[in-house]
Formats: C-alpha cells, sequence, structure tokens
C-alpha cells in the first residue's frame, strides 16, 4: 500500500525543486508556515484541501494536474505485484521493462521492480519489511516529472 500523504507532498516537491524554488519562497506564498511545508513534502502531514489548493496556486499549477499525477502514480502502485513483500519473501517477478539495461542498472541501485505502461516509468525498491520506495517518471511533450513517494 501506498501512503497517499507521501505521494502528495512528493509530487509537491518535484513541482517546487523543477522550479528552482525555495521551501521558504513556496511557504510564503501560500501563506503556510514552512515547517509545515516541510512536513507535508515528506509526507508526515496530510494537507487538507483548502491548503493544497494554496500550494499549488504558489507553484503555478492547477489541483486536478497535482491530483491527476498522484491518482496515476497511485494506479500504477496498486498495479504492480508485491510493492511491499517482505524481505525474507526474497525478490518479486519483474513486471515488463522498457529495457534489459533498465533492469541491470536498477537492480545495481536495489530496485526490486521496474515496470512502464509507455507514458509513466514505475520502479520500487523494498528497504525493509515495512518501508518500500516508489519513484515513477513520466514524459510529456519535453517536459519530465518526477514522482517520488514511500
Amino acid at each position: 500500500m501506498v501512503l497517499l500523504r507521501r505521494v502528495i507532498g512528493d509530487a509537491l516537491r518535484a513541482r517546487r525543486q523543477g522550479q528552482h524554488r525555495t521551501l521558504r519562497e513556496v511557504s510564503t506564498a501560500a501563506n503556510v508556515s514552512l515547517g509545515y511545508l516541510s512536513e507535508i513534502e515528506r509526507g508526515q502531514k496530510e494537507p487538507s484541501s483548502e491548503l493544497l489548493a494554496a500550494i499549488c496556486d504558489a507553484l503555478g499549477a492547477r489541483l486536478s494536474e497535482l491530483l491527476r499525477e498522484v491518482s496515476d502514480t497511485v494506479a500504477l502502485a496498486e498495479q504492480m505485484p508485491g510493492v511491499l513483500v517482505s524481505v525474507q519473501d526474497g525478490p518479486a517477478e519483474q513486471p515488463s521493462v522498457p529495457s534489459a539495461a533498465t533492469v541491470r542498472k536498477a537492480a545495481d541501485r536495489g530496485v526490486r521492480q521496474v515496470t512502464s505502461d509507455g507514458k509513466v516509468a514505475v520502479q520500487v525498491r523494498q528497504e525493509s519489511p515495512l518501508k518500500a520506495t516508489l519513484r515513477s517518471a513520466r514524459v510529456r511533450a519535453g517536459e519530465r516529472d518526477v514522482v517520488c513517494a514511500a
């Protein structure tokens, strides 16, 4: 299971960093404390819909765009068998993979699963029995969004 607050926080962080903006700049623009915004980005706090809309506005993003990205990431994670496999169970089966080179590189970094539907690529790294990191990348018309979740 992927925590929604982590996916939302990672999507917000990716957008902010993609704009080369600091937490302070965005927190000021969104009228939210720097510490609270940091906790949201790290997935420690779950923002209200009003606060999420204010942060999106500060980032110049539509709330619907952010939620669509989050929804796509969660949907892909749900389709991957064994996203949260305990370490003693061994590695999960590898779903369809874009290329053998991608799998080798991913395995070198401890990634347990790699999959792609042509528009979004997802990697899952099992760090402990209760902690998995999901990384997805979406390629759109020369633009690349990266969303991370754990």
